[in-house]
């Protein structure tokens, strides 16, 4: 059944048994999302690219799994990707398509962009949420980026129910702290009736 991953992935689990279940998901990943129409990474690759100033500088794929976020960036226009994620099996996958200047594997505790100002953008498409990255990453996310940086995230459904998921975002914008660019909900997995938000947030 194509859709059984799906059917577990929104359940709240520990970071090791995240890090199993996409080991164990990464062979039929790209199939089954495809096959459900998957939009997040076009749609949040498309909105990067509206209000990046250099489609050349380094842009980090935070959570690149098998590579279909990159793919999508790529094809917006960006030429220098670095990918990190949880899931050694899931790397192989973006190894394999041949469009990132690195990659490498990350611990759930670990300080994701240990580098600040090394990238000019950062993406989480479809890594926080339900059952994958807590909202507390939002907030490495943002600390890795100088003044001035991007991030482009996305929120799917799912995670759009439990308040603090925009409401750690209006935390940092309503202080000055970030600038909100870009919100729309959109197409996620429309086969299964799911949509997600994507933001551009530019840091201060």
């Amino acid at each position: 059944m194509t859709s059984n991953f799906l059917d577990k992935v929104y359940e709240a689990r520990s970071p090791n048994e995240t890090r199993a279940l996409y080991d164990a998901w990464s062979k039929s990943y790209d199939s089954e999302i495809r096959k459900n129409g998957y939009a997040t990474p076009r749609r949040c690759a498309t909105a990067l690219a509206k209000f990046a100033s250099d489609l050349t500088a380094p842009v980090l794929d935070f959570g690149c799994g098998t590579g279909l976020s990159g793919l999508a960036l790529k094809t917006a226009g960006f030429t220098t990707l670095d990918g990190v994620d949880l899931s050694a099996d899931m790397l192989n996958g973006a190894q394999n398509r041949s469009i990132y200047r690195s990659l490498r594997q990350i611990q759930a505790a670990e300080q994701p962009v240990q580098l600040q100002g090394s990238y000019a953008a950062i993406a989480a498409i479809g890594v926080i949420g339900a059952g994958a990255a807590p909202i507390e990453t939002f907030d490495l996310l943002m600390d890795g980026l100088d003044s001035g940086g991007l991030l482009v995230l996305s929120f799917n459904d799912h995670f759009l129910a439990d308040p603090r998921s925009e409401g750690r975002i209006s935390e940092w914008t309503d202080c000055g702290a970030a600038r909100l660019l870009f919100r729309e909900h959109g197409d996620h997995l429309p086969k299964i009736d799911v949509k997600s938000t994507v933001y551009v947030i530019e840091k201060q």
